[in-house]
């Protein structure tokens, strides 16, 4: 992989045609420590929000031994990250075959369920295997509600009284039982983990079982650009929801059991950037080479404010329009498909034209992870480099909550 100072000596230099992916390992190890520096517990990243085998090897220089995995490919992307990384299968709905694989090919030994008939197919391969319960601990998820860009409380999570019920059958079975929940992603606000820690408290005081755990999920905030024109009040910072959760923690009497987290955004968004290059401009369109089913996912949902850097081709040199004036530009992807159009402008100079590039800063969650190879596009080209986006100074644009016609 080649190394660059920024982003913009990357593209100056390479003149990129297809997307590019500037990683910078030293961010991802900085803010990986950073959380774990924080939390009162053990720290598990959640290794959907991306899986990279870059990712996941300099997590595991930075220190991290614990995975959140979801599925088969994801065990295997960790153990090949290291032969050591104790993984927790935390997605409550699981096929029976990849519970036999968890357990009988991988050791994994912690899990999650929201309902009674997970325990019947984990208890029907425990048994399979002539596997001790007690050496398994398996985690009740709580539905949960909270405030957070992307809510994750439809999906999953038992209401309060059945996860009592799912709790003491599961310590009648000989397991061990433990707690967990999620508030969603992108937490808004410090308050919706004290909800949670409130609701686990309930479930705790009625089941009557010795707790092996409790494990708070994700949620925790990344970093991104800020729009001038949002009228909400902005993220709670790491520091100040840390402080606040280990307060809440200790006043639900929680900070006496072994405690996990599983973040992902905020420990891997700012370590990506995404340099991308105006194929077309018409009128007050740009036609870019990446897109809605690659990786700008969430500037198509429109609720993260993407925050980006205008790169201009010292190519052109005859440029219309006042190069200090911002403008709206509605952004359109690089696929046949008429909806990959990103849901608000990018805001940009007036100059920006064919052959220009833009940085898209912090996409390193989900980004890669959703990518797609509808139409045969797939950006899969990468550099290193080592100054942060921001480190360049301030973007002079981002992706506006403004709308606007075409």
């Amino acid at each position: 992989m080649r190394k660059f100072s920024t982003g913009t000596e990357a593209a100056l230099e390479l003149r990129p045609d297809h997307p590019l992916y500037c990683f910078r390992p030293g961010i991802l190890k900085a803010d990986a420590r950073e959380f774990m520096s924080l939390f009162p517990g053990d720290t598990a990243y959640a290794v959907k929000t991306n899986g990279e085998p870059m990712v996941l090897s300099h997590l595991v220089e930075a220190g991290v031994k614990i995975f959140d995995v979801a599925s088969p490919g994801e065990f295997a992307a960790v153990r090949e990250a290291s032969p050591d990384a104790e993984m927790l299968y935390m997605h409550p709905v699981k096929a029976q075959s990849d519970i036999r694989l968890a357990l009988e090919t991988y050791g994994i030994r912690v899990m999650s369920l929201d309902h009674e008939d997970e325990i019947a197919k984990v208890l029907r391969i425990v048994r399979a295997l002539d596997l001790d319960p007690g050496s398994i601990t398996i985690y009740v998820r709580l539905q949960t509600k909270a405030h957070a860009t992307y809510e994750l409380s439809k999906k999953f999570g038992a209401a309060p009284g059945h996860a009592v019920e799912l709790v003491q059958r599961l310590d009648r079975i000989g397991f061990k039982v433990g707690l967990c929940f999620h508030v969603g992603s992108q937490v808004e606000e410090a308050e919706s983990y004290e909800s949670a820690l409130r609701s686990a408290d309930w479930v705790r005081n009625r089941a009557g079982v010795k707790l092996a755990g409790l494990d708070v999920g994700g949620g925790f905030p990344a970093t991104y650009g800020e729009d001038p024109a949002r009228k909400q009040k902005p993220m709670p910072s790491l520091e100040e929801l840390m402080s606040r959760l280990r307060s809440d923690i200790k006043e639900w009497e929680f900070d006496e059991m072994p405690l996990t987290a599983e973040p992902g955004r905020v420990i891997v968004a700012r370590a990506f950037s995404l340099i991308v290059r105006v194929m077309l401009r018409k009128g007050r369109r740009l036609y870019i080479n990446d897109g809605i089913w690659a990786s700008l996912s969430d500037s198509w949902t429109g609720k993260i404010t993407l925050p980006a850097r205008f790169i201009p081709d010292p190519a052109r040199k005859i440029r219309n329009g006042d190069p200090k004036k911002v403008v709206p530009f509605r952004v359109c992807g690089a696929t046949c498909d008429s909806v990959d159009i990103l849901s608000r402008p990018f805001w940009l100079p007036e100059t920006i034209d064919t052959g220009d590039w833009i940085e898209i800063g912090h996409i390193g969650a989900y980004s890669l992870s959703l990518r797609t190879r509808f139409n045969g596009f797939y950006p899969d080209d990468f550099v290193e480099v080592s100054t942060p986006f921001e480190g360049e100074g301030e973007p002079e644009s981002y992706a506006s909550l403004e709308t606007m016609g075409d």
